[in-house]
């Protein structure tokens, strides 16, 4: 509880136990100035913000806010009462100081409730670096601001510090924890060649880092540009509230005014007792009864939860906006690689081979000792054993066959089945999904590896997740051929998948869904290169995945998952889902009980005791329904 917080509690908790001093010994008390002399202490004590911000709310011309609602109704209350002691009837001020002190109270726990809710937003302010070791050409570490290492620099990160810049491990290896990011909690091994990300916090061995970007353009400071943007884009449900507000308590004060001076007078011109106070008091009930704190408190309250809620699950949602939007999504289109798919080539298989795996890994892996090729990497990475290029000889690169040389005294070919025919050598073809590398061993056929992209681990439970969700179709696009599209679709459960696209054909096709979609239903496209920031401005909601996006992408998206699981987009989803229907919920229950106690003011039968009920006992239940749009971890 913040400082603020705190003396509020500490105002309320005083004003409520001078109040009931007050109860017990109000039998006492000799007169009814003195009774309100001494009610006055608890009621300022309470309301004395109230009183100050409905003063400056009038001598700035904006007088019709909810401070303005309970300053009238209060003071209407305590002139009811005034008035009552000087005609002899009951000089009860409780009233008065009740709303006041529990209008305090729902204030005070739509404070907290906010704070709540800020907590997992602001916890990502946390992940701003304060400073960067950077090492000089001497070897030397000097601690500098983060804005002043440039792009290529050498840094040094010690255990328990932030990463201040993106960079790749240059030596050293340790374990990060990436949940300020990611939203998850298990440490990653790191080592040398692996990317890092600014923000997260290397907790165990020291590290050098070449940093690939400068501050602006690291992960850290795209977050932290996301989550202050976020709160200025506005649902279309809080635009309705502030024009609601904007027209609704001036219409308000206008109807308890007449509510205050009508019955009177026409009571008086009928030769009847107008009974002003009694009307008068009607009219303060009136007020309390119609502020609208639960609503314009609510509503908001409860999109800020839903964003920090969805924050904490390293899904970083662009404004209130997108998170209602994404309650509407019934079609989710797929970019394939880097979104349902790794991104990256690994071996998958290797078939026909006499030789013992890791005997083939050997020749294959120092024929392609001196390419930076994906496929050559994954390759590399399979043999799991340092290189040693004194073994390689005579090595020839055959343009769009493959490449040939010799390993260890070895005649060693490795490519395409081209490069097989080639070379005379009668090979077997492969009929896995992937790029197949086929291998010859002085002259003779050696058996063939399989490289392929692999498909994410959680792919197929997404798009299972995602249908049970109530998404009407899920299509992948996809620049990579038929076959290899047919398998991941069919792997993962797609509904629909088109191949070979160029991005304009990609946008082309994502615009022809748009327009065959329902009014009120919403698109939604995930991906993740430069190629897909078209398709992402164009559809409902962008989602991109933000550990291997691309700046375009991520700039051009509305959604960005920080840790590229496509389950996450289901997470999403829900999220919105819940978040829309707690503000359903607050604006139905919220709307539904005022104007019945409305009515019942009005007429006289409910006091103001009933009126506080619907005031802050309606703010407080709204305010604790929305807090549930925080809990969205096991959805």
């Amino acid at each position: 509880m913040k400082k603020s917080q705190k003396k509020m509690l500490l105002r309320i908790i005083s004003a409520a136990v001078i109040t009931l001093i007050l109860l017990i010994t109000d039998r006492f008390i000799p007169a009814w100035y003195i009774k309100l002399l001494l009610y006055m202490i608890p009621y300022l004590i309470t309301g004395y913000d109230v009183l100050k911000k409905a003063f400056h709310g009038i001598r700035n011309k904006q007088v019709f806010d909810e401070n303005f609602l309970m300053t009238v109704a209060t003071l209407g209350a305590i002139a009811v009462g005034i008035s009552n002691a000087l005609n002899g009837g009951d000089d009860d001020y409780l009233e008065a100081v009740a709303v006041m002190l529990l209008y305090q109270t729902g204030e005070l726990f739509q404070s907290v409730a906010v704070g709540k809710s800020r907590k997992n937003i602001s916890s990502l302010m946390d992940i701003r670096p304060d400073y960067a070791n950077l090492e000089g050409e001497d070897k030397t570490v000097t601690k500098v601001d983060p804005d002043e290492v440039e792009i290529g620099s050498i840094i040094v990160v010690n255990p328990g510090e932030k990463i201040p810049l993106d960079g790749i491990i240059r030596e050293g290896t340790s374990t990060l924890n990436t949940s300020a990011l990611t939203g998850e909690s298990i440490p990653v091994d790191v080592f040398e060649g692996y990317e890092v990300l600014s923000g997260t916090i290397n907790l165990s061995g020291v590290l050098r880092i070449e940093t690939t970007a400068d501050f602006d353009g690291s992960t850290a400071s795209k977050i932290l540009e996301l989550v202050e943007n976020a709160a200025s884009r506005k649902s279309k449900s809080e635009g309705f509230i502030s024009k609601f507000a904007r027209y609704y308590t001036p219409i308000v004060c206008i109807c308890a005014l007449a509510l205050a001076l009508l019955p009177p007078v026409f009571l008086a011109l009928s030769g009847k007792d107008p009974m002003i106070f009694t009307w008068i008091y009607r009219a303060c009930t009136f007020l309390v009864i119609s502020c609208p704190c639960a609503v314009v408190i609510s509503i908001p309250l409860s999109f800020f939860a839903g964003l920090g809620g969805a924050s904490g699950c390293g899904i970083l949602i662009k404004g209130s906006n997108f998170l209602e939007t994404l309650s509407k999504v019934k079609y989710v289109v797929f970019d394939k690689t880097g979104t349902l798919t790794h991104g990256t080539f690994e071996v998958t298989a290797l078939h026909h081979s006499p030789l013992a795996a890791e005997e083939l890994f050997k020749y294959a892996a120092h024929i392609e000792g001196h390419s930076s090729h994906p496929i050559a990497l994954s390759i590399k990475k399979a043999y799991k054993k340092e290189i040693d290029l004194n073994l390689v000889k005579d090595i020839k690169e055959i343009s769009g066959k493959g490449i040939m040389g010799t390993v260890d005294g070895h005649a060693v070919a490795a490519g395409n089945a081209a490069l097989m025919q080639e070379l005379k050598i009668d090979y077997k073809d492969c009929h896995h999904t992937g790029t197949i590398i086929h291998m010859a061993l002085d002259g003779s056929y050696a058996g063939h590896i399989v490289i392929s992209d692999t498909i994410k681990a959680g792919s197929k439970d997404a798009i299972t997740a995602l249908k049970r969700a109530g998404i009407k179709k899920t299509i992948m696009l996809t620049g990579d051929s038929e076959k290899v599209a047919e398998n991941v679709a069919k792997t993962v459960g797609i509904d629909e998948y088109h191949a070979a696209l160029l991005p304009d054909e990609k946008v082309q096709n994502v615009e022809q869904i748009l327009k065959t979609k329902a009014p009120g239903e919403a698109l939604a496209f995930a991906g993740d290169g430069i190629n897909d920031a078209p398709v992402l401005s164009i559809s409902d909601i962008g989602i991109a995945m933000g550990a291997l996006g691309s700046d375009a992408a991520i700039e051009a998206a509305d959604v960005v998952l920080m840790d590229d699981d496509p389950k996450k987009i289901v997470k999403a989803i829900r999220i919105s889902k819940k978040c829309l229907g707690i503000v359903h919920q607050n604006l139905i229950f919220s709307i539904s009980v005022k104007v019945i106690c409305l009515i019942l003011g009005a007429v006289g039968i409910a006091n103001m005791w009933i009126a506080i009920l619907a005031d802050v006992g309606v703010m407080i239940l709204a305010v604790l329904n929305a807090i549930r749009a925080l809990f969205v971890k096991n959805l």
